[in-house]
């Protein structure tokens, strides 16, 4: 992490000059024009598609961190590639959320590739709302870091804590506040209307079950983003590089779930490691906090933190894989589903 004291910043330091911002900005929108487009004709997405989408969107932000580095330096670059691997981690837990909602609400697989899409889209704009404010209380807030710091501490004790108990393992749809807050206001039909969200029923307008999954997907973005914004911060202050991060994480996300979606439930002990990464991050961003106060307390280099993060990585994919082995599935797809064609 560069050397900029929590105590002293009043700006932070980022590679991101206007016309990067600009271009950045517009080369992801583009890309997400581009994924509403393939998917406006509602179709099964088979592995052959899921592949093909999914090695461009891991070519794409590779690509760019290369370019990081070339043009910025190895400390530039190892910052975006540790970032973004971070950042990718967490969203394959993510999937595994959104795969749980749209079994819940009984997504039909033609509606799943536009379902997540959306929550793509959202988690963007949220993304981008709580990068914006994390950038702006590391320039005013000189308790920032320890914040930050404490949230991930706080985040992985809740992740570590619901996989022992088997609590993330479950949704109810029936006791989101959400789901529950859209059913007071209009009424809910109970089939699919292709991605209609509103149709006339009795001379009445009311929402169908494609409304319901989208909000509670685009609800869960908020949580997420409460977690992956300090994450990705407690990596690298530019707030350049937490967007580029963020943004390269989540296009990819709507084609890696067909590939990953058999391999999600095997990957029963991702939590305990989600876990220990967000704890170690939190630990670096508070040693960097006192560090700011007190000279003599050391740092964690970026470079050990990648180190560490693959570490965890590749240790809770060998030991779920060898956990599912025999079973050839896990046990994390335990979906309260409700009567009426997904939950409405």
């Amino acid at each position: 992490m560069p050397e900029l004291s929590p105590l002293a910043a009043s700006e932070l330091s980022s590679v991101g000059t206007p016309t990067l911002w600009a271009v950045t900005i517009v080369g992801v929108l583009v890309l997400l024009v581009l994924d509403f487009l393939v998917t406006r004709k509602p179709h099964e997405v088979s592995m052959r598609e899921a592949l093909r989408w999914s090695a461009f969107y891991i070519a794409l932000p590779l690509a760019f961190g290369a370019w990081i580095w070339w043009r910025w330096g190895s400390q530039q670059g190892i910052e975006y590639l540790t970032g973004y691997l971070v950042e990718k981690s967490l969203s394959v837990d993510n999937l595994f959320v959104f795969m749980l909602l749209l079994a819940a609400f009984a997504v039909p697989s033609v509606l799943a590739q536009r379902v997540l899409l959306y929550g793509i889209a959202g988690a963007l704009v949220l993304r981008g709302v709580f990068i914006a404010l994390g950038a702006a209380a590391l320039k005013t807030l000189d308790f920032a870091f320890l914040l930050f710091a404490l949230i991930l501490i706080a985040t992985a004790v809740k992740l570590l804590r619901d996989a022992l108990s088997g609590h993330e393992q479950e949704v109810d749809i029936n006791k989101m506040r959400s789901v529950r807050l859209l059913r007071k206001v209009m009424p809910v039909v109970d089939d699919y209307h292709g991605t209609r969200m509103t149709i006339m029923q009795n001379g009445r307008r009311a929402l169908t079950p494609f409304a319901l999954v989208v909000v509670a997907v685009l609800a869960t973005d908020i949580v997420f983003a409460v977690d992956s914004v300090p994450a990705v911060y407690g990596i690298t202050e530019d707030p350049y590089l937490v967007f580029a991060t963020n943004a390269f994480a989540l296009l990819g996300l709507r084609a890696l779930y067909f590939v990953l979606h058999a391999a999600l439930s095997r990957l029963v002990h991702l939590s305990y490691g989600l876990a220990a990464i967000l704890a170690f991050i939190g630990l670096k961003l508070g040693l960097h906090w006192a560090h700011g106060i007190w000279k003599g307390v050391p740092e964690i280099p970026t470079l050990a933190s990648l180190g560490v993060i693959i570490g965890v990585l590749v240790i809770v994919t060998i030991t779920s894989l060898r956990a599912t082995r025999d079973s050839g599935d896990g046990k994390r797809t335990v979906v309260h589903e409700v009567q009426g064609g997904g939950g409405a």
